[in-house]
């Protein structure tokens, strides 16, 4: 029969197996995206425990720290400072602060600044210690009603139309649910956007995710699209897009384009390289890369060109 090991017992030894006794480290800090009682015990002893804390915004933090009665040194460290701010902080690492870096909302370098400081302690031999979260694209895809085996995290989609398009163009062969973050002032232009390029899948807006106001809206992107244009959405957006119906394949697929017009289009368009844009026009065509492969090569033949 085992010895039971006591709830301090055991955080004593994550505490010798995971973070260094002696030396700088740096701590990346997972915490609440919006109800302050979602942060882990273990967050709390390191940011009452840091030389430092490091943070994207240091008002937004300090309304934190001041929550749970935390006094500690804020230092802010956000994308328009981080060039000079990270070599700084790494001086401090390796002089044997401990360092925990924090973003607004959630974990830091999901869409947030902190690579940098990160890859100079690896390159450093500087300790990383990861102290997980909340997440919102984890908690939006928990309630979100779609597949969840697998799933495709890209960030912000780009704010430029065209940039925009030509993302989503490289997005029409996934089969995952695909997450982004939006901005809510240009939410409906996307969604109109991932419903012409995409067709009208299944997706789900989360908002506010955790806050006061949260609010899931599910259906097909053509049902949000109304809803938005009825109703915009504010606060912070979570945009979930589910995989395309098999049932359905080619159905937004024009008909008088050529397959290889499709392929040279997708090159130029979406910036793909042509074994990229054959493979998504072949699924977008419902038949198999090799089948599309094999339909190129007769159109060269009977155009008279060189098969290569």
């Amino acid at each position: 029969m085992s010895a039971k090991i006591s709830s301090s017992d055991a955080t004593e030894e994550e505490r010798k197996s995971r973070e260094p006794e002696t030396g700088g480290c740096l701590y990346l800090v997972g915490t609440p995206i919006g109800n302050l009682e979602d942060i882990t015990l273990r967050a709390l002893r390191i940011l009452r425990e840091s030389d430092q804390i490091a943070a994207e915004d240091t008002r937004h933090t300090q309304k934190l720290l001041n929550h749970y009665e935390i006094s500690r040194p804020l230092v802010s460290y956000h994308e328009h400072n981080e060039m000079t701010r990270a070599p700084e902080l790494l001086i401090a690492l390796e002089q044997g602060a401990k360092i925990a870096l924090v973003s607004d909302a959630g974990m830091p370098l999901v869409s947030d600044p902190g690579y940098r400081l990160v890859t100079l302690c690896l390159r450093h031999q500087i300790p990383v210690v990861p102290v997980p979260g909340p997440s919102a694209l984890l908690a939006a895809l928990s309630a979100s009603g779609l597949p969840n085996e697998e799933f495709l995290f890209v960030g912000f989609l780009p704010a430029r139309t065209g940039e925009r398009q030509r993302a989503l163009e490289r997005l029409r062969i996934e089969d995952r649910t695909i997450i982004v973050y939006e901005a809510p002032h240009r939410l409906e232009e996307s969604v109109a956007a991932a419903l012409e390029i995409l067709g009208d899948r299944p997706a789900c807006v989360a908002r506010e995710v955790t806050k006061l106001h949260e609010e899931f809206r599910r259906g097909k992107l053509s049902a949000l699209l109304a809803s938005l244009q009825e109703r915009p959405a504010r606060g912070e957006i979570t945009l979930l897009i589910g995989p395309a119906d098999p049932a359905e394949p080619g159905a937004h697929v024009d008909s008088a384009q050529s397959l290889s017009e499709r392929v040279e289009e997708l090159i130029r368009q979406a910036k793909l390289d042509r074994k990229e844009a054959l493979k998504l026009a072949a699924k977008e065509r419902g038949i198999t890369r090799r089948a599309a492969y094999d339909q190129l090569l007769q159109q060269k033949i009977a155009d008279g060109q060189k098969p290569n």
